[in-house]
């Protein structure tokens, strides 16, 4: 869930502010509280509205929530000044004209936060007093708090909708809106196929669920890839894109986006069986055909809920969707009933927001940096914030074409956004904020390193530094050498390649393997045992197989499956570097494409050279060792998920290659089996079971690469 594009910003934390409960520590001027309160409710409700009524949301999460905080602190503070129509006692925002209006037989309430062990410590304490319940929390980490029966869910970042079926046929679908009304989408979410629109014979007289409707992280990558493509703005995120989506006057457009929704709760039910819990309901809603995400888990203690929000915090980023924390409810719907409800909230249920991945910050600047290639990329440079698990002061704005698309100028408070370890990225501005007369950037003409000219090649979207000799062409070609996916030599970072560099220890890739050690000894900092270190790793890169040399060489276009297939199929780099591009294209997995870039990169009197560095240094030149094994999975596909004992991720890919088949990183309709190890990927589990497609375990795997069959 994201809130900004533009607007009022409000008040800042003092940093640093990692999340907000854990080290949060508020600094806020003003006149009285009855006029910060005036102010913070008139802010709360123009995002609200943005949020929920435009789907254009201006600020960050994180933002929003302290607005809301600093509100909560302050009426509670003064209750004298406390309003029924205050944000704090109300749900959502009124739903928008587009659509018609739907009124909600059941409230859909909104859930109370809590951002730290503590706070969710204090709810379950709550709901023991509540139960009447012995026990208290001596010890206040929540070891002494009595059972009281809980099921975990994913918070899902997406957008809240119910739907209603009577006599099993889908009669009208409805936003949230402001709680109470909502707004009538049943003609888009018609469209979104994981939704039935028909029950079958088991579906009682009515019944309304409640769910997320949201965009896959696949899907959002691929809209964003067909944006840029066309020179349009990418979308900001998943979560404002799928609201954009379902709100769409024409449901073919909807239909088209590939939304997907998980169900998450019971509304009204007429005819349904009894339940006791619901974990019950959920297991229902899933035999009636309905959606229900499958990381769901009954546990009896809060500190099982706790090692459950630990669990995923950590794992968030494996799965296909976004999560911007966990739901926890008391399994027990007579303890629901009894627990009851604030004016906007259940007392039963608790949402556990993790970090923030977004926030606000200031646009110092924007540089342009030269990689191997050559390729020129904007970045900001940014005032240090918060986000994503740690302090970020750089992030990237991709090419020329975005950073005007998004209209940041140097000045602006921007919002950025790094998930998990994904490269921080500028996302756009906050217009509202925006100095007068502010100076548009423009894209250098000259590398920043070198001097010379910059190009950008026709029907193409990035610049280019086209000289060779560029020293900043050069250090990261040595880098991305180094690296772990090419050879691997654990020591040779971004400042040693420099220093290295500096001083003329080298000046390619080559030299690595020829180093004056006893010159590297004078440097501060350089004893016998880090030396004998750097000097070991570097010693050990000379055994990597023949697809990581290649990929360490930085070829344009050239990727480690394209590396493997040519290291496989010629077998010695002698014989790659005298292959034509007709021939290299030939190579399954080795498109024209690659093919010329690799055969012009070995046309070069520097390839010859470095050819012959290596040779010299015994570095491995030679391919895996031609195997002729049966092609019993030619034409076959098969996706490989979790830790098998008998083979390492990379023994089981070349096992399934080596067999003629295909082994991609996720599954889809054209998947022929799906390999289940210890420890699999939540989302390819879910699509498995999705589509249909077969999964083995470890035994059923070796059969298939024995026969090519799948077992009975």
């Amino acid at each position: 869930m994201c809130r900004w594009s533009g607007g009022p910003q409000p008040a800042k934390a003092e940093e640093p502010l990692d999340v907000i409960g854990r080290g949060y520590s508020q600094s806020v001027t003003m006149d009285s509280p009855a006029s910060r309160i005036d102010e913070l409710r008139e802010s709360i409700r123009y995002h609200n509205e943005r949020y929920h009524g435009l789907d254009a949301p201006e600020i960050p999460d994180v933002e929003y929530d302290l607005l809301v905080r600093e509100l909560e602190a302050l009426e509670a503070a003064h209750p004298e000044l406390v309003t029924p129509d205050s944000p704090t006692q109300q749900v959502g925002a009124a739903p928008s004209a587009t659509f018609a209006p739907v009124e909600h037989t059941v409230p859909m309430m909104s859930l109370d936060n809590a951002f730290d062990r503590s706070e969710l410590d204090g709810w379950a304490a709550r709901l023991v007093k509540g139960l009447d319940l012995d026990g208290e929390d001596d010890q206040g980490d929540g070891a002494t708090i009595p059972a009281v029966g809980y099921v975990c869910e994913l918070k899902i970042d997406g957008v809240a909708c119910s739907l209603r079926y009577e006599d099993g046929v889908l009669v009208q679908a409805a936003t949230r809106g402001n709680g109470r009304v909502g707004e009538d989408i049943t003609a888009n979410v018609r469209g979104i196929s994981v939704i039935p629109n028909e029950l079958g014979q088991a579906a009682p007289a009515v019944i309304e669920v409640r769910g997320e409707i949201y965009l896959p992280v696949s899907t959002f990558s691929a809209l964003n890839d067909a944006q840029e493509a066309a020179g349009l703005p990418r979308y900001a995120n998943p979560r404002n894109t799928a609201a954009g989506s379902l709100r769409q006057k024409d449901p073919s457009v909807t239909a088209g986006r590939g939304l997907a929704f998980w169900s998450y709760q019971l509304g009204v039910v007429e005819g349904g069986p009894s339940l006791p819990g619901h974990g019950d309901a959920l297991d229902w809603l899933d035999e009636l055909g309905f959606p229900v995400n499958p990381e769901r888990r009954r546990v009896e203690r809060i500190d099982e809920v706790v090692a459950f929000t630990d669990h995923w915090l950590e794992h968030r980023h494996d799965l296909d969707y976004e999560i911007d924390g966990a739901v926890v409810k008391v399994d027990s719907l007579v303890r629901q009933e009894s627990l009851g409800a604030t004016s906007k909230a259940p007392r039963w249920a608790i949402a556990y927001k993790f970090p923030p991945e977004e926030r606000a910050t200031q646009l110092i600047d924007i540089n342009v940096s030269i990689g191997r290639t050559g390729k020129a990329t904007p970045f900001a440079v940014l005032e240090p914030v918060f986000v994503g698990g740690s302090t970020v002061q750089m992030a990237t704005l991709h090419n020329d074409d975005q950073v005007r698309l998004k209209d940041v100028h140097p000045g602006d408070t921007v919002i950025v956004r790094k998930a998990g370890d994904v490269i921080p990225e500028v996302l756009g501005p906050v217009l509202s904020e925006r100095p007068k007369r502010l100076r548009r950037w423009s894209f250098p003409h000259s590398c920043p390193a070198c001097g010379s000219g910059l190009v950008r090649p026709e029907g193409e979207a990035h610049t280019f530094c086209v000289n060779p000799v560029c020293p900043a062409q050069r250090q990261a070609r040595i880098e991305h050498f180094t690296s772990r996916g090419a050879m691997d030599i654990e020591g040779m970072g971004e400042s040693r390649v420099a220093l290295f560099l500096a001083r003329g220890f080298i000046s390619d890739v080559g030299d690595l393997y020829d180093i004056a050690w006893s010159e590297v000894g004078e440097l501060e900092g350089f004893g016998q045992t880090s030396i004998d270190n750097l000097r070991g790793a570097i010693e050990a890169s000379k055994q990597r197989p023949l697809a990581n040399l290649l990929v360490g060489l930085g070829i344009r276009h050239l990727g480690p499956s394209g590396a493997e297939a040519l290291s496989k199929a010629f077998g010695h780099l002698d014989a790659i570097s005298a292959a034509t591009g007709e021939a290299m294209a030939a190579v399954d997995g080795v498109g024209p494409k690659i093919a010329v870039s690799v055969a012009d990169f070995f046309a070069t009197e520097e390839a010859a050279t470095l050819i012959e560095k290596f040779r010299a240094a015994g570095v491995n030149l030679d391919g895996p060792e031609a195997v002729d094994v049966p092609q019993v999975l030619a034409g076959k596909t098969v996706v490989v998920s979790g830790t098998l004992n008998g083979f390492s991720r990379d023994g089981a890919a070349d096992a399934i290659k080596s067999r003629g088949g295909k082994n991609p990183g996720s599954v889809s309709k054209k998947t022929t089996a799906l390999v289940v190890g210890t420890e699999p990927g939540a989302s390819k589990l879910s699509k498995a079971e999705e589509l249909g497609v077969p999964m083995l375990d470890e035994a059923g795997f070796v059969k298939l690469l024995d026969t090519g069959e799948l077992p009975e």
